[in-house]
């Protein structure tokens, strides 16, 4: 099953790999390309450059050719490869592979040859023998012409020369200032045989040290008579034309004349005309680029002749790359439907690869992919009904798990197939352990078993003249047998159910549990009785008390002494009737009235001390001792309410005991606290060593005026279950039993800390 989707994830990859190659290829062959185009234009017109770069051109043409001829031979071995593989469309891309390389190669070698033909053909024509003609005859018009003007400047030096032969030196700078205008020249000096100047005439008259003329320029003079030489023409600047001139030196003839009888020589200077001496350079460094040229021209045709053979390796090159891509394009709809077959064939039914091209083959992979993606989707939709199912079993199990009320589910007879948390916490038994058995089987609950059979089956029996689609009952737990289900024998709860049929004829139990509802009914109801007797006795009692002692003060000592003793007697019995109702109906009064709590941080173990020390009387028959835990942290509650329930307990404890005929240090009632780590509280208990209560006072020992006492109100427990409920606690009262037997009762109840409470700021 994994091998389709691994191929799937190979072909991309290879595809991928395929395309990076050809682009990398591509612009390889591009930016080479302009490379060498761009060496080779200014190789052209540059022969410095095209020397310098000439090694370098070589070798990236010898490496360009070799790259191809590499990758070439890399595609003919990709090839060759999956021929002997026997891959689908192998043979196809051999064929369009070669005949691309056919189509771009046969081309290639004509363009070749005739771009060959005609690099070699234009290379030569550019060195033609016209031109080399004409640039010779000019390099010789302007021989002539300077040498024209040489030999002129020359005769006009000699015979200047000749008319100073016989003037002094004192008399030549006049001569020679004529002798210049004479013969047109720009400048004339006259030097000495030791190099001194006698006279100048022109711009040297005024330079302190004019040019002079080197030895053997005097030496030729002196021995030819006459010189002639150029300056500035050999330099080759064009832009230096103005000191272009040309010097003719001339021996002066004369042994008579001059100091000390030394030779003289007249140096005349005449500056070239700008126009000859500038066509001149030109003329000259034309016929210079000409040679250079020609002497490069073997030099041009090899770049040429390698740059269009380089052109032709590329233009194999990408014949070849082509036919790999479009052999690879049209042969890639057919390799896809081929691997999806397969994985069809195989049971895999994943969404196959489809091509986006608008040929026949690239719509078929579409329509091949849609049919299987059909096929999925319906596989689909069948496992996602399945986790939709398994999804809201999972949420309704979870919305059951944390409901507070009881749900079960039951079968035709009673027994239990299934139930939630919450009915195990409301009826304390394990019932997961007891699925597959009758509810009316359970420990504890058998009873209440029976009970709900009999509701279900008079409710299916009338239902054809039903109106509610469920059942509603209200049902108790508790007495004798509650213990045996793990609640203490007191804790009686009231249950509401409520049943309904459900499909496959299963039915459905939901219960919860009400018992603090109707007990803040009760007491409720029971402080509304309390506020009206308080209201409703309490004001006829004093007229009575009265009206009974002014009946005794009117007839007193106006009867005889047995209707005087009756009288009195009489009296009295009324106005300590009138007392006791007075009490009980403050007693009432209070109960009603109770305030609200204050809670505050309060030392349980200090307060059982100061409550302890009313209790220490020498004539007390029952003796109250304490057990007190030091590790108990302060708790949270109202110091004077808390005062009122140790009071009431230790007070029923005591009347418990001596009802109980029970008197002396073993018999007495014990006061205790204790520090619960686990669940962070602190646990009050008073027990007592009295007869216990029984069974039906049990299940009503918080209600008032319930009391096992003659002359008891019975509104203490149910004024410490009412001050239990403002500390946010529970009451547990149950029967002890020591070796088997009832021996008294015991009172618990159990504070919250400070611990994870905020407390205010003005508490402590």
């Amino acid at each position: 099953m994994n091998a389709a989707p691994e191929t799937a994830r190979v072909a991309p990859r290879s595809s991928r790999s395929l395309r990076w190659t050809i682009s990398l290829g591509l612009t390889a062959m591009v930016v080479i390309g302009l490379v060498l185009l761009y060496l080779l234009t200014q190789a052209t017109t540059n022969r410095d450059l095209y020397e310098r770069n000439y090694a370098q051109l070589f070798a990236i043409n010898v490496a360009v050719a070799s790259l191809l001829v590499l990758v070439i031979l890399w595609i003919a071995y990709r090839l060759i490869l999956r021929l002997r593989q026997k891959k689908f469309g192998s043979r196809l891309l051999v064929k369009l592979a070669a005949v691309f390389a056919l189509a771009g190669f046969a081309p290639g070698v004509l363009i070749y040859v005739v771009s060959y033909q005609f690099v070699t053909r234009s290379i030569e024509s550019w060195f033609d023998v016209k031109v080399e003609g004409a640039l010779e005859a000019g390099l010789n018009l302007g021989r002539t012409s300077l040498e024209a003007l040489s030999t002129d400047l020359a005769g006009k030096a000699r015979a200047a020369a000749t008319q100073l032969a016989d003037v002094p030196d004192t008399s030549t700078p006049l001569a020679l200032e004529r002798a210049r205008d004479a013969m047109a020249a720009d400048d004339l000096t006259l030097w000495g045989g030791s190099g001194r100047l006698i006279a100048a005439a022109g711009k040297s008259r005024y330079q302190l040290n004019p040019d002079l003329p080197a030895q053997t320029q005097f030496s030729a003079a002196r021995i030819q008579r006459v010189v002639t030489w150029s300056e500035g023409l050999d330099d080759g600047v064009a832009g230096d034309v103005a000191n272009a001139r040309i010097k003719a030196l001339v021996l002066v003839s004369s042994s008579s004349v001059g100091s000390l009888g030394e030779s003289r020589y007249l140096l005349a200077v005449k500056v070239l005309p700008s126009s000859l001496v500038r066509d001149a350079l030109a003329v000259t460094q034309a016929n210079r680029e000409y040679q250079e040229r020609a002497l490069a021209r073997d030099g041009l045709r090899r770049m040429y002749i390698g740059t269009l053979t380089l052109s032709l390796f590329m233009a194999v090159f990408g014949g070849v790359l082509l036919a790999v891509v479009l052999g690879n394009q049209i042969a890639r709809p057919l390799l896809v439907l081929a691997d999806g077959v397969r994985e069809v064939a195989a049971g895999d039914l994943t969404p196959k690869a489809t091509l986006r091209g608008k040929d026949e083959l690239d719509g078929l992979t579409r329509s091949f992919a849609d049919m299987t993606q059909q096929l999925s989707d319906a596989r689909q939709s069948v496992q996602t009904s399945m986790q939709q199912v398994s999804a809201a079993r999972a949420n309704l199990q979870t919305i059951l798990d944390n409901l507070t009320a009881g749900v079960m589910v039951l079968s035709a007879d009673g027994k239990v197939v299934s139930s939630n948390p919450g009915a195990t916490r409301i009826l304390r038994m394990p019932l997961a352990a007891h699925h597959g058995k009758k509810l009316a089987q359970l420990e504890g609950l058998q009873t209440f078993g029976v009970s709900v059979q009999q509701q279900f089956e008079t409710y299916l029996a009338h239902s054809a003249g039903r109106t509610l689609d469920h059942w509603q009952q209200s049902f108790e737990l508790g007495g004798a047998g509650t213990a045996q289900i793990g609640r203490p024998a007191n804790d009686t709860i009231t249950l509401i159910a409520r049943g309904a049929e459900l499909p496959g004829n299963q039915r459905l139990l939901v219960f919860d549990d009400i018992s603090e509802i109707v007990s803040a009914q009760r007491s409720q109801a029971w402080g509304e009785v309390a506020r009206r007797l308080a209201h409703e006795i309490k004001n006829p009692l004093t007229p009575i008390q009265l009206s009974a002692e002014r009946l005794e003060m009117k007839l007193s000592g106006k009867v005889g002494a047995t209707e005087q003793a009756l009288l009195t007697k009489s009296v009295k019995t009324i106005v300590d009737q009138v007392d006791a109702m007075k009490r009980l109906v403050n007693e009432f009064r209070d109960y009603a009235r109770l305030p609200a709590a204050e809670l505050k941080l309060v030392d349980l173990n200090e307060l059982a001390r100061d409550v302890l020390n009313l209790y220490l009387s020498e004539g007390t028959q029952v003796a109250v001792l304490a057990e007190l835990d030091p590790d108990c942290p302060p708790i949270l509650g109202d110091a004077q309410q808390l005062r009122q329930v140790m009071h009431n307990l230790l007070q029923n404890a005591q009347d418990a005991t001596l009802s109980a005929g029970r008197v002396g240090g073993a018999s007495a009632v014990v006061l205790k606290t204790q520090w619960l780590p686990a669940t962070q509280r602190v646990r009050f208990s008073v027990v007592d060593c009295g007869t216990g209560f029984p069974d039906h006072i049990l299940k009503r020992a918080f209600e008032p005026y319930v009391t096992t006492k003659d002359k008891g109100t019975g509104l203490g427990l149910a004024v410490v279950k009412k001050i239990a409920d403002e500390h946010g606690t529970r009451v547990e009262i149950s029967n002890r039993l020591v070796d088997g037997q009832p021996c008294g009762a015991q009172v618990s109840l159990s504070f919250a800390t400070r611990q994870g409470v905020a407390m205010p700021h003005n508490q402590s």
